[in-house]
């Protein structure tokens, strides 16, 4: 005899958990949360990694000819994230009940984007669920080593920034007005450096819980003007051509257009349907602005190339390949090769921009150290020799 305590929705997501591990319920009862008790489920989220690992392990047992709701009820015994195993235990209590898979994973929109749901759609209605299925299993896994590429690129140069805010703010507050207090009662005139310094110091000290305040101001309004579609449209066209990040940021989109394309088309959604689908995951404006356009030309009996070939924010081979792909009925192998270019290419980027920030992080913390030695170590050496 086993006892615990599971949630669910409802008496019967209850039961339906404890089934799924195994367990005869012998008898459920219903516990109610005190007052002062506080729910913690918003703090539990399903990452990035776990959908990956779930999309995989029911790609694999489909395409074993596991049947379906088996292979749902086996996956809530491996998921490991409380969430996704509440999550995945529906799914099965809804496929098992009659339901498609595709409406089934369609009651969770925060979790399974319309382009996951797009594609066990199609991969429903061709009879092809196992193949679609490795399908988006291999799409979600290129997207999370990309995505991780990127965040690994940038975790030390943000560390090594972080650490000299953080040091020069402690030395402002803490340390330059023990040090500059010599010069200001000396009564001599100081570098324009070096009052520039105090004044900043002066600020920090005492100011500083008006700074924290502007601070949040300004990322709350930052936040909810992205909400006008203009801010957002000129933010996200801004991001295709900062310095450096730019080129990387258009061809991480372009990967994103081709990768997604290719996906969706092998897996026979009609390539309207595919536009409008990548139009809601693409993640940029600018290029949504884009898809729409190719959407209505396609609709119109247009070619994909037509719209491409007159943006300056796709690279004039994707066009021109495409035009090709589409011509000789080969569009499929386009895509897959022009995604399998770009991504080789962003890899060069990625090596080229971290062999980049180096020099760049030792360059701005060498002009950090040269200002505080001209703005307070040259006026002291300069006093002390004038007496």
């Amino acid at each position: 005899i086993v006892t615990g305590i599971v949630e669910g929705d409802s008496e019967a997501a209850a039961l339906a958990l404890i089934k799924d591990e195994g367990l005869i319920p012998v008898s459920v009862s219903v516990r109610r949360i005190a007052p002062w008790q506080v729910n913690l489920d918003f703090l539990q989220r399903v990452t990035s990694k776990d959908l990956v690992i779930m999309s995989r392990q029911l790609a694999v047992m489909v395409d074993a000819t596991l049947p379906l709701v088996d292979a749902l009820h086996i996956l809530v015994k491996q998921t490991r994230n409380p969430k996704l195993k509440k999550i995945v235990s529906e799914v099965a209590d809804d496929v098992e009940g009659g339901a498609r898979l595709s409406s089934a994973f369609a009651k969770y929109p925060k979790l399974f984007s319309k382009f996951y749901l797009s594609i066990i759609r199609s991969g429903e209605t061709s009879g092809q669920l196992a193949e679609v299925l490795n399908y988006l299993a291999d799409q979600l896994e290129k997207d999370y080593d990309l995505k991780s590429k990127i965040r690994g690129a940038m975790i030390y140069p943000a560390f090594i920034l972080s650490g000299i805010f953080v040091v020069g703010l402690l030395m402002m507050v803490f340390v330059v007005p023990s040090m500059t207090a010599i010069l200001r009662e000396a009564n001599v005139e100081l570098p324009l450096a070096t009052r520039m310094l105090i004044g900043l110091s002066d600020v920090l000290q005492s100011y500083w819980w008006l700074l924290l305040i502007l601070l949040a101001a300004f990322g709350v309004g930052f936040k909810f003007s992205l909400r006008y579609p203009v801010i957002r449209y000129w933010f996200d066209f801004i991001k295709l051509y900062v310095p450096v990040l730019g080129k990387l940021s258009r061809q991480m989109y372009v990967v994103r257009i081709t990768q997604s394309l290719s996906t969706l088309s092998s897996g026979k959604v009609p390539m309207v349907d595919a536009l409008a689908v990548i139009k809601d995951i693409v993640g940029n404006a600018v290029y949504e602005e884009l898809i729409g356009k190719t959407t209505n030309a396609v609709r119109d009996g247009n070619s994909i190339a037509s719209v491409f070939v007159k943006s300056p924010q796709v690279p004039d081979m994707v066009s021109q390949m495409l035009s090709v792909g589409e011509e000789t009925g080969r569009l499929d192998d386009i895509l897959h090769r022009l995604t399998d270019f770009y991504s080789r290419e962003i890899d060069n980027l990625v090596r080229n921009l971290v062999a980049l920030i180096e020099p760049i992080v030792m360059i701005l913390m060498g002009l950090a150290v040269g200002v505080m030695v001209a703005a307070i170590i040259l006026p002291m050496y300069t006093l002390s020799t004038s007496l």
